[in-house]
C-alpha cells in the first residue's frame, strides 16, 4: 500500500476552508485514478505538548506508488493538485510513501 498524506496548517477562516475543501476539493480527490481510500482526522490535531498548528491531515490510500505517480499525473491528479492553493493558504506539505507493516 502507498499513501498521500496532506497535512493542512490551521486557517484564518477554518468555516471557509471547511466549506471548499469538503464541498469542492474532496469531490474532485476522489476523481483521482488509484485512489482506493480518503480519510482525514475526525478530531482536532493534538501533540504531546497540547494543540498543534496542523488543522487538517488527509490521508489517501492507493495499491503503489506507481498508482500515486500515475493518478497525479491524470487530468484529475493534475487538476487537484492546482485546487489546493484555491484553499490551503495556511499552508499544507505532502508527502508521498510507502507502507511497510513492522
Amino acid at each position: 500500500m502507498a499513501r498521500i498524506l496532506a497535512i493542512y496548517k490551521t486557517p484564518a477562516d477554518k468555516a471557509a476552508f471547511d466549506t471548499y475543501y469538503f464541498g469542492t476539493h474532496v469531490p474532485l480527490a476522489k476523481t483521482i485514478p488509484g485512489l482506493t481510500r480518503y480519510e482525514v482526522n475526525a478530531s482536532p490535531v493534538m501533540t504531546p505538548q497540547g494543540p498543534s498548528s496542523t488543522y487538517l491531515i488527509a490521508t489517501l490510500h492507493f495499491n503503489s506508488m506507481a498508482d500515486i505517480a500515475q493518478g497525479m499525473a491524470s487530468p484529475a491528479g493534475k487538476a487537484t493538485a492546482a485546487d489546493v492553493p484555491k484553499f490551503a493558504q495556511a499552508g499544507v506539505e505532502i508527502v508521498f510513501f510507502d507502507d511497510k507493516v513492522v
